[in-house]
């Protein structure tokens, strides 16, 4: 039981954070958008979990490419 809560606290740590990012840019709370991908996946059989990914992964990209530089010397 010990190895289950050590699996879910290192995805609490290293999320994606995809579900609150959304959240904060619709002005919705964080539970409702979680719902919103849980319940969809159920109806999907499983290709919101893929949708879900793809979206992390391309904010990922957006963070590394869009990072705010304070100046030419940061690079």
């Amino acid at each position: 039981m010990d190895w289950i809560n050590s699996i879910r606290h290192f995805f609490e740590k290293h999320g994606f954070a995809v579900s609150s990012r959304f959240a904060d840019r619709l002005g919705m709370s964080v539970s409702n958008v979680r719902l919103f991908f849980i319940y969809i996946s159920f109806v999907t059989l499983g290709f919101s979990f893929g949708l879900y990914l793809t979206l992390a992964f391309m904010l990922r990209l957006k963070d590394m490419i869009y990072t705010k530089r304070n100046s030419v010397f940061d690079l």
